[in-house]
């Protein structure tokens, strides 16, 4: 991953959670244009940094970098619930997911 797309995931992540770059920037403790500054190119953060982003967007750092997984926080939540499912529940979600992948 280059710098602009960690700038491009960044923005998509933070997209999804629906917050503003200027909410985030100072959710973390950053002055206001922090988040704009590392989307727009002009920066990158820190380790430290990138890890408070990942702890507020609610991703692990794999899931910050695996850019086929468009919403990983959400797919987390879905992982947690397919636990509590029987075989056959298992099954029936398991096809309806190969279905709409075909579309």
């Amino acid at each position: 991953m280059d710098e602009k797309q960690f700038a491009l995931r960044l923005a998509q992540l933070r997209e999804n959670k629906g917050v503003s770059a200027r909410e985030m920037s100072l959710a973390i403790g950053q002055n206001a244009g922090y988040i704009n500054n590392i989307e727009s190119g002009k920066s990158l953060p820190s380790l430290t940094g990138f890890f408070y982003i990942c702890e507020y967007l609610d991703v692990s750092e794999n899931e910050f970098f695996d850019l086929n997984s468009v919403n990983p926080s959400r797919l987390d939540s879905i992982v947690k619930q397919l636990k509590f499912l029987d075989d056959t529940q298992l099954n029936a979600i398991f096809e309806l997911v190969k279905v709409m992948n075909k579309k």
